[in-house]
């Protein structure tokens, strides 16, 4: 098969479209022909080596969009010929992968393969963010740090199906402005050139907002305390910026503000059996018609390098789609 892989750790040039032998698997997995995968932040850093340092060469990606080739002898949820969502453990930007059973997904009829293959990750996460970890209410309202990506504008989508009153984003560039706009967002903010925490403070009365949904770290992570709600849910699920904020406990003992983590990859690593019903959930808002992915950019898996670069400029919007012949 095809494949590509990270000869060393740095910048994209060190991505090579190369043959490798088919992976093998067993009872319990399934072999999946790969239609669409996506860049995450996350193959970013992987590529950075910024994710621990794995064995040289490797197999970047977190997730595929495919059709079942072979299933193992235990395998009793999916079916060849069957299209599937799935996580595989060593890489998908490839065009075959191996995952366990119970991290592959059928994927409805109606749900075609560019959305299929952008969909995973970005929605299950907006999902569990939302309702396991911050336990949205209707009627709640929602911020969103760096919006204007896959995970923000999918979070948008999903915050809106499920009730919250008003949605707020910031972005990094003000060409992400109307992505997130066009996404359901009420207000949108470019984070490092307006007073946007003033605004917000505003549009809630002095109030703040219930949920803040963090993926950047840093400085807007410390900023958030200053506009978050008392019992408000402070939700940090990653660092983008390369740093983590530093918090203060007094600035949630009186208020009742929490602050909560989250990552997909130990959920993924650890409770996979808690997304099967997330996925379920998200397919039903598909078929609803009350989510949509965004897909900005599509490349071709020999391409992935340039897919790369694109996301790391940040000048890339809603999710960016590798396409395997």
């Amino acid at each position: 098969m095809k494949a590509v892989v990270v000869e060393q750790y740095g910048s994209a040039e060190h991505m090579k479209y190369v043959d490798m032998d088919l992976p093998s698997f067993h009872s319990k997995q399934v072999l999946v022909r790969v239609r669409r995968t996506c860049v995450n932040f996350a193959d970013i850093k992987a590529r950075h080596g910024n994710k621990g340092k794995g064995t040289l060469p490797f197999i970047p990606g977190l997730e595929a969009m495919g059709v079942v080739e072979q299933v193992g002898t235990e395998v009793t949820s999916v079916r060849v010929g069957q299209r599937v969502i799935s996580f595989p453990h060593n890489g998908s930007y490839a065009q075959f992968i191996v995952a366990d059973e119970n991290l592959t997904f059928a994927v409805p009829d109606n749900i075609d393969d560019d959305v299929a293959g952008a969909c995973g990750i970005v929605s299950l996460l907006s999902y569990k963010l939302l309702t396991e970890i911050a336990r949205i209410k209707v009627g709640e309202s929602v911020l969103i740090h760096s919006a204007g990506g896959g995970v923000g504008t999918t979070a948008v989508q999903v915050a809106r199906a499920l009730g919250a009153a008003n949605i707020f984003g910031t972005v990094g560039s003000v060409h992400k402005i109307e992505a997130v706009k066009s996404a359901g967002a009420d207000h949108v903010y470019q984070y490092d050139s307006e007073d946007y925490i003033e605004q917000v403070k505003q549009l809630t009365a002095g109030r703040g907002v219930d949920i803040i949904l963090d993926s950047v770290g840093g400085e807007v992570t410390e900023r958030s305390v200053e506009y978050l709600a008392p019992y408000g849910r402070l939700i940090v699920f990653g660092n983008s910026c390369g740093k983590y904020g530093k918090l203060n406990t007094k600035d949630f003992h009186a208020s009742c503000r929490s602050v909560l983590g989250y990552s997909f990859g130990t959920t993924r690593k650890e409770r996979p059996e808690s997304l099967r019903e997330a996925a379920a959930q998200i397919f039903r808002l598909f078929e609803q018609g009350k989510l949509d992915i965004n897909i900005g950019s599509r490349f071709s898996l020999q391409d992935a390098a340039l897919a790369h670069e694109l996301v790391e400029s940040r000048n890339s919007t809603g999710k960016v789609l590798l396409v395997v012949d």
